[in-house]
């Protein structure tokens, strides 16, 4: 079953674009198609697979505003079976131009209705705001995968990102699901870590993956390098808790 899963969390700072590079690299290294859509106006995601923001001739903006066909922004990044739709600061006029336009919440969808035969996944890294980028990346989604740092003031964030999941699923797409939490920037070697875990998995409902992502040395350094950690540092821990994060991914497309 192919699927369109939105990387989201209001909250910035906790690990979304990271996830969404290095969970799309090891899907594709697990012989997975897979599309990976930056909404992000910053492009982090575009410049963790080692594409110059400032240098692409069509990005995701082209897409939204008509300007450009799927096929002529969508990039090869050096990995079998992953493609890019790259990002830049121009995504951030189309949150006005999308403003008057009929529809306006709908047009990620519109733009994915066909291309998602031609992926097992396609990944949206949303920016770390409730905008009409990120409303177009959960209308276009069937499910929301969500990165969850564990620190104290993460878990705030937690209840408006229910709140706004809940609201889109009322009014704009009812068959938006949580695909899961997955933890980020684990330290072993604190207790509040350990609390922020056990905290979330005794109060919420939703699906918690059992693959956590740890606090890396290596795992920091990828982005610098333009590559996800399964390239640059496959031994390293953070290469090996992503490879598992993928492997349940998988695992629950099989079983949806």
């Amino acid at each position: 079953m192919k699927r369109i899963i939105a990387i989201a969390n209001q909250k910035g700072g906790v690990g979304k674009t990271t996830t969404n590079v290095n969970l799309a690299a090891c899907l594709a290294q697990a012989g997975k198609r897979v599309l990976v859509a930056d909404m992000d106006p910053q492009g982090n995601t575009t410049s963790g697979f080692g594409v110059d923001k400032h240098k692409i001739e069509a990005s995701i903006y082209s897409l939204l505003s008509g300007e450009a066909y799927l096929e002529q922004v969508v990039l090869d990044v050096g990995i079998e079976g992953l493609q890019l739709l790259p990002a830049n600061i121009e995504l951030s006029g189309a949150e006005i131009e999308l403003i008057d336009q009929p529809e306006r919440e709908y047009k990620l969808r519109d733009i994915f209705s066909h291309a998602k035969y031609l992926y097992d996944f396609i990944l949206i890294d949303c920016p770390p705001s409730l905008n009409m980028l990120t409303i177009n990346a959960l209308c276009a989604a069937d499910s929301i995968l969500v990165p969850l740092q564990c620190e104290y003031y993460a878990l705030e964030g937690m209840t408006q990102l229910m709140h706004t999941i809940n609201l889109v699923q009322r009014r704009l797409n009812p068959h938006l699901t949580i695909e899961g939490i997955v933890f980020t920037m684990y330290d072993s070697r604190t207790n509040l870590s350990a609390q922020v875990v056990e905290e979330v998995r005794n109060n919420m409902t939703a699906h918690i993956f059992d693959s956590v992502i740890p606090r890396n040395v290596r795992l920091s350094e990828a982005p610098s390098h333009g590559l996800p950690i399964s390239l640059y540092a496959p031994n390293s821990k953070g290469a090996d808790a992503y490879t598992k994060l993928a492997a349940e991914v998988i695992k629950k497309q099989v079983f949806k």
